[in-house]
């Protein structure tokens, strides 16, 4: 089958040993920069996608993906409102909840973190802290025995293990003739947890639900009921349609409103590291513009002949578009490879430049994620390679058109 002979001296100028190397070494520069930056910018959106499903899997872990809370102080028959919200058809779990601040101290040192209250039974069904106890249990926490669960990090801080004593001392006080006396407990640390995100690991501590109630004075009430649903992602149409089910004066919150902050930073994040690293596909894509330019210099004689052979300006211009459409294909090529290859094994390749470095990019107490997650989507390969595509075709028409207004009698008079 014969092929359009545009597209056989466009291959034929590519893979040709040229007499100046100075322009194939251009092409080779060329080459290279479109491959690291699109591979960059693979690599770059898959880590920023992992960054924000990770998180959003870790924060769900700990707080809930809808919750119902009290408008003044707490819900006062937390069972009715909890069987209120399971009529919804998406409502899976429920789980009650007694939350407030507390500082803990231990020989002098004292840590302020966030006290809540559970049920251990139901809480499951609502959260996996279970999953993240490195030490003890969840089921140690049972009513009237006083025992805490604690973030790593803080059990870290206040130097404890399991089975150490910690005193906990509740900002609502007790009013006497003497003045207003805080309200202290003794507590038995029966569990360690760790979610993986700072903020909870050095901030949170879980004691039962009917320990809280006495803790804090709230007799029955919970400070609210923590919902699970079957699609996170429905959570904010979910919530909105549970007003209808709640026959109670409560506020409704859903995730993407609780930790809206995170999520819309990521995605700024994400959005700008593409437009800054598209920028960077863009200059090595224009560095074809200078390799045809050359081109087009060096091959004058060849366009003159093939013009005095009939050959017209069209199919000139075809000839050296096709020759740098196929080194920004190949740099593609290299670069969506490379690219790929290193956002499916970036949990390898960073640990060990952390090791080989002695380094820590992320370190643990700067950043919520302390490792560095990837995840790949097909989507964004597919959207860089159009947009690197896109911008090597552009950066050929300019020398294309120039090849094409070559003066074959000009081109021809020193030869």
């Amino acid at each position: 089958m014969s092929l359009p002979y545009e597209l056989l001296i466009g291959l034929r100028y590519t893979r040709a040993k040229r007499r100046n190397h100075f322009i194939s070494f251009i092409s080779l520069i060329s080459m290279a920069g479109i491959g690291l930056g699109v591979a960059a910018l693979i690599v770059v959106l898959s880590v920023m996608n992992g960054f924000q499903k990770e998180l959003r899997t870790r924060i769900l872990g700990v707080a809930s993906h809808i919750q119902i809370t009290g408008i003044d102080a707490g819900l006062a028959d937390w069972q009715s409102i909890a069987a209120q919200a399971k009529r919804h058809p998406e409502v899976r779990e429920t789980a009650p909840f007694v939350q407030s601040q507390g500082m803990f101290s231990v020989d002098g040192d004292v840590k302020g973190a966030l006290i809540r209250g559970i049920l251990p039974d139901l809480e499951d069904g609502v959260a996996d802290f279970r999953k993240t106890i490195k030490s003890g249990s969840l089921d140690a926490l049972k009513p009237g025995e006083f025992g805490v669960v604690l973030g790593a990090d803080l059990a870290r801080s206040l130097r404890v293990f399991t089975g150490d004593k910690v005193t906990l001392i509740a900002p609502q006080g007790t009013v006497t003739p003497a003045g207003v006396v805080p309200r202290v407990r003794s507590f038995t640390v029966v569990g360690i947890f760790e979610v993986g995100m700072y903020e909870y690991d050095s901030g949170l501590a879980l004691i039962h639900l009917q320990d809280a109630q006495r803790l804090y004075q709230m007799g029955d009430s919970v400070s609210g009921v923590r919902l699970k649903v079957d699609d996170l992602f429905k959570a904010p149409r979910i919530a909105r349609e549970l007003v209808a089910y709640i026959n109670a004066d409560a506020y409704l919150h859903d995730w993407t409103k609780s930790h809206a902050n995170f999520f819309r930073a990521v995605q700024i994040e994400k959005t700008m590291m593409f437009i800054i690293l598209s920028l960077i596909v863009a200059v090595a894509a224009f560095n074809l513009v200078s390799t045809l330019v050359m081109a087009v210099t060096d091959k004058q004689a060849d366009i003159a002949i093939l013009r005095t052979l009939g050959a017209r300006p069209r199919s000139i211009m075809a000839v050296f578009m096709i020759q740098g459409a196929l080194v920004g294909c190949i740099g593609l090529g290299l670069g969506v490879a490379g690219g790929v290859a290193l956002a499916l094994n970036i949990d390898v390749v960073v640990p060990a430049l952390e090791r080989l470095l002695g380094i820590q990019f992320l370190a643990k107490d700067v950043y919520y994620i302390s490792d560095l997650p990837s995840e790949l989507l097909w989507s964004d390969v597919w959207g860089v390679t159009l947009i690197a595509f896109v911008l090597s075709l552009l950066a050929t028409l300019y020398p294309s058109w120039r090849a094409a207004r070559v003066n074959p009698a000009e081109a021809l008079r020193y030869e």
